[in-house]
């Protein structure tokens, strides 16, 4: 939106009307209470599967889209399905995003389980696997548990599933993140399957930080791309409430001109607009600020031969929600830097640049799964999430 067509917009008395369309008279940008309450706990709930699952739907995920469906109609069972109208299929052509999704939700869902004193067992696609770069109905994975069996040692993890968030603003450049920071997290990936990487080398951050922001570009300057997140993007507290999911804009400003048009969802935002130019700093200073880099990578060649693709990304997933609670645990941040492993054409420079710098050999033989830059920030808020309820396929 430009400044000069904003004011004219809201001149005169058309500001103080927006204002109040907006639901700005007391001018707080905090989240409103019923988009966050997730966050709270699931409290007293009696049944353990809603209690884990209430906080397994805090688990991170590609644009907040929360694509999971859980059946609850087997006794001591939970069956975990992908929500296929909350797949991101310009970004994520070859749903990988999505599945890596199913993985952190699996992993704080088993958890979560775990501190009720339960032994779950995680069968992966135990209807076969989906096809690579395809989704179907059938089920992600099978949780199941043997009442009265012995209760399994709890996961010192459970205590940051409800504290962890993911801070999308600049890091302090004046914080480094030391080594051992980096092998702490290394340390809680579990079995052999997943490969983790990290660096604060200064010569290879500086290397990654410009892939950041270039692939950042190509993504935000593509207009199926852009326009994938901008259809996501919920304005003030009312659109918040209403979808609890996408992307929150809450700050003052974007609600005015929401309110009275100007903020344009049905097109990219104009270049040399104040739109496009906030867009475009914002992701500059989340890339040039990481203060380190992990990563989470799986060997596809070896995958492929087994017909295991889809495992492995789900695995991935798993892996990725350990290393963010450990991350929280150790007051460090981590934000997923997803642009430059994404599968669209016009990102394939980017992702093979991606794989060489950080793996010195191609997707074909082992993929990059997960790409994080690491440092430190002030606390965030969290992000919103949907009603419990609307997970549940089947009481």
């Amino acid at each position: 939106m430009e400044r000069r067509h904003f004011i004219r917009l809201v001149g005169g008395g058309t500001l103080a009307a927006a204002a109040t369309t907006a639901g700005l008279s007391g001018c707080s940008t905090e989240l409103p209470a019923e988009a966050v309450a997730a966050w709270n706990g699931p409290g007293d709930e009696p049944d353990p599967r809603r209690w884990a699952l209430a906080h397994a739907i805090l688990a991170p995920n590609s644009h907040n889209r929360q694509p999971w469906l859980v059946d609850l109609r087997e006794h001591h069972t939970l069956t975990l399905h992908v929500d296929l109208e909350r797949t991101l299929p310009m970004t994520d052509p070859w749903f990988r995003q999505i599945v890596v999704s199913q993985g952190t939700f699996i992993e704080a869902l088993v958890i979560a389980l775990k501190e009720r004193g339960l032994a779950p067992t995680v069968t992966l696609f135990p209807e076969g696997a989906f096809a690579p770069r395809s989704l179907d109905a059938r089920p992600v994975a099978r949780v199941h548990w043997s009442p009265g069996a012995p209760a399994p040692a709890k996961d010192p993890l459970f205590a940051q599933l409800r504290r962890r968030h993911t801070a999308k603003v600049p890091y302090d450049t004046t914080r480094p993140v030391a080594p051992a920071t980096l092998a702490a997290l290394a340390a809680v990936v579990e079995g052999e399957h997943v490969r983790h990487g990290a660096t604060v080398d200064t010569a290879q951050v500086a290397a990654l930080r410009e892939l950041c922001w270039q692939s950042a570009r190509v993504e935000l300057l593509t207009p199926r791309t852009v326009m994938e997140s901008v259809r996501l993007t919920r304005v003030g507290p009312d659109e918040i409430a209403r979808h609890r999911d996408g992307i929150s804009v809450n700050g003052w400003l974007p609600r005015l001109a929401n309110a009275v048009g100007a903020f344009d969802r049905t097109q990219p935002p104009a270049e040399g607009s104040t739109a496009y130019r906030q867009m475009m700093e914002r992701f500059e200073s989340h890339s040039l600020s990481a203060m380190g880099f992990v990563w989470l990578s799986t060997p596809f060649a070896r995958d492929a031969a087994a017909g295991t693709t889809r495992h492995a990304e789900a695995l991935a997933g798993r892996a990725y929600m350990r290393q963010q609670l450990k991350a929280t645990e150790l007051g460090l941040q981590m934000h997923p830097m997803s642009q430059a492993p994404q599968e669209f054409e016009e990102m394939r420079p980017h992702r093979e640049r991606l794989q060489a710098l950080l793996l010195g050999r191609s997707a074909e033989d082992e993929v990059v799964q997960m790409f994080s830059r690491v440092g430190h920030c002030a606390p965030q808020p969290h992000t919103p999430r949907r009603p419990l309820d609307g997970f549940v396929r089947s009481a």
